[in-house]
């Protein structure tokens, strides 16, 4: 058994490279020995998201605080609250993040395949990005 302390892994910016607006990331765990999870508690303040990215095994939020936004490629964006888990299988383009208004807090878990966890795209336009009156 190991037991990591919550405060063990500094907390980092989300890089500008990857993400629009304010986010941070908290480690929580990388891959050990056989296994290929990892995860990281994400906070996005309002207006704050990733660019567009896919996962070689998919990707799973599970929110824990606050209200954002996800969308796949080709789909309607779609608003999430605590409490709700969302699925992007593998190689499904996509992005997630907070509301114009409001800030969100998700973890993030995902499994690498061959060394690789996630492949990173272009930015999500502010064109592309509702408005307040459109969220």
């Amino acid at each position: 058994m190991d037991i990591t302390s919550g405060c063990s892994q500094p907390s980092v910016e989300g890089p500008d490279e990857y993400f629009t607006g304010n986010a941070r990331i908290d480690p929580l765990f990388d891959p050990q020995d056989e296994a290929r999870a990892a995860a990281a508690s994400v906070t996005f303040e309002p207006g704050a998201r990733t660019a567009w990215h896919t996962h070689p095994l998919g990707q799973r939020l599970v929110v824990t605080s606050g209200c954002g936004l996800v969308q796949r490629e080709g789909g309607e964006i779609e608003e999430i609250r605590a409490g709700d888990v969302v699925w992007f299988p593998p190689g499904e383009k996509h992005w997630h993040g907070a509301t114009p208004e409001n800030a969100i807090t998700h973890i993030a878990i995902q499994e690498e395949k061959n060394g690789e966890a996630v492949r990173w795209l272009e930015h999500v336009t502010d064109e592309e990005y509702p408005t307040d009156s459109e969220s």
